[in-house]
This record gives C-alpha cells, sequence and structure tokens, in this order.
C-alpha cells in the first residue's frame, strides 16, 4: 500500500502511502504536452461520467453492447438516452420531440368561405410531442424553433373563389404557406399542396394545419385521405 518518490525540494526519496479515497475535491488537472484520461481496459463493460445533480443526473459513457456513445438522464448508462453517436458517425435523438399523422377518411364538403381544420386523426409517429388526433392541435412540448410542414390533396376542387389558401396558424402567428388568388385557373377535380414552416413557439403553444377558399359559391371541395399528412419536429 505505500509507493515510493521523490521529494524534488529536499532531493530525498521518501515512502508515501497510496490513499485510498476514490473522490478529488473540488479541482482535478491533468498536465503535460499530450494529457490523456483513459477510462476502462478494453475489456468487455459499460464506461461512464456521471454528473450528480440535486434535481437531476445526467451521464455520458460508453454503451458496450450497441458500442454507442450515449449521453441520457440519471445515473444508469443506457436507460433514458438523449443522444447517441455510432461508429459510423451517425448521430441519433431518440427524445426529439416529432410528429406525423394522417386522415382515416376524407373530409365533408367545405363550405366556401369557411376555414377547414385538417383533422388528421391517424398517427405515424409520436416521438416525445403531443398531437391531438381528435381537434388536429399540435401543442409545443418546450419553447424552440419548429419546422411544421403539411401536403394534402384537395378533391372535387371548382376556382370560382376569390383565394384558396392553405393555413399553418399557431399561437404567435398565422403563416401561409401557399395562396392562389382569385382566377388563376380553372380545375375541377384534384390536386395537391405542399408548405412548410420554421415557427417558433414557446412551450404549451398549439398549431394547427387548415385550408380555406373564400368568397365562392363551391361546396364541393373536400380533403382527400389517401395523400395528407401534416407534421413537425423540434430544430433546437
Amino acid at each position: 500500500d505505500h509507493v515510493l518518490i521523490e521529494d524534488a525540494t529536499d532531493g530525498e526519496l521518501k515512502k508515501a502511502l497510496i490513499p485510498s479515497a476514490s473522490t478529488v475535491a473540488d479541482t482535478f488537472t491533468i498536465n503535460g504536452s499530450t494529457p490523456t484520461l483513459t477510462i476502462g481496459d478494453a475489456g468487455a463493460e459499460d464506461t461512464k461520467i456521471v454528473f450528480d445533480g440535486n434535481a437531476q443526473d445526467y451521464h455520458i459513457g460508453l454503451d458496450d453492447s450497441t458500442d454507442k456513445l450515449t449521453i441520457g438522464l440519471g445515473s444508469t448508462l443506457g436507460t433514458t438516452s438523449h443522444m447517441t453517436f455510432d461508429s459510423t458517425g451517425a448521430i441519433l435523438k431518440p427524445l426529439q420531440p416529432a410528429f406525423q399523422a394522417t386522415p382515416s377518411s376524407n373530409s365533408s364538403a367545405i363550405n366556401a368561405d369557411t376555414t377547414h381544420t385538417i383533422v388528421a386523426d391517424s398517427e405515424i409517429i409520436d416521438r416525445n410531442g403531443d398531437y391531438n388526433t381528435s381537434n388536429g392541435t399540435f401543442t409545443a412540448p418546450v419553447t424552440g424553433l419548429y419546422h411544421l410542414y403539411l401536403s394534402i390533396q384537395i378533391g372535387s376542387y371548382q376556382h370560382n373563389n376569390n383565394y384558396s389558401a392553405v393555413f399553418i396558424n399557431t399561437s404567435n402567428r398565422r403563416y401561409t404557406p401557399w395562396l392562389l388568388p382569385g382566377g388563376q385557373f380553372d380545375a375541377n377535380g384534384s390536386f395537391y399542396i405542399t408548405g412548410s414552416v420554421i415557427a417558433d413557439m414557446d412551450a404549451n403553444d398549439t398549431a394547427t394545419f387548415q385550408f380555406r377558399h373564400d368568397q365562392g359559391s363551391n361546396s364541393l371541395v373536400t380533403v382527400n385521405q389517401e395523400f395528407t399528412f401534416v407534421g413537425g419536429f423540434l430544430l433546437g
């Protein structure tokens, strides 16, 4: 339990006891031209560093079973992974809020001069998000920038309206990624509309996806189910 060390002050060789404590108070510094800290001995085991906080713990470590570097919540490696890096360089964020949904049926006929909310009641993706399939409303779980998008198919369309448009309507503002002024073309059938925005949203802000054809006589317009999707994800 002892080692010999050279005391540079008085030029003597002295015996010193190896401390049994595994903690270092306040500050730990590795100096030198190529300072290196190695954790592990090339064996088949997980290695990690734990940040012991007051309310929450976080960890960063090597998950040896998947060969991934993992950053996550808690002190146990791999239980709540927030970000992973694999050997190919791919970075995954398994809890990053994201959603995508599609309607299970066509909408009923949309009356002119009416704003129709697209209710996509069949979820395809729901990753740590909050999309309500009963009313077509997405609620932001955290404050940030969100990429929101829609792709819809319009059926039974006759363009005799003042304008037609799609809206992405958030708590902060309404976006209009597609607008067709009156008299631009005549159509009787179906066509496709796609659009997206980057929206600033606070936690608990909401977003809905809407279609409107204004001041016309056509009440046959529908949002068709087969090629209609709405979705979004947190950019950061």
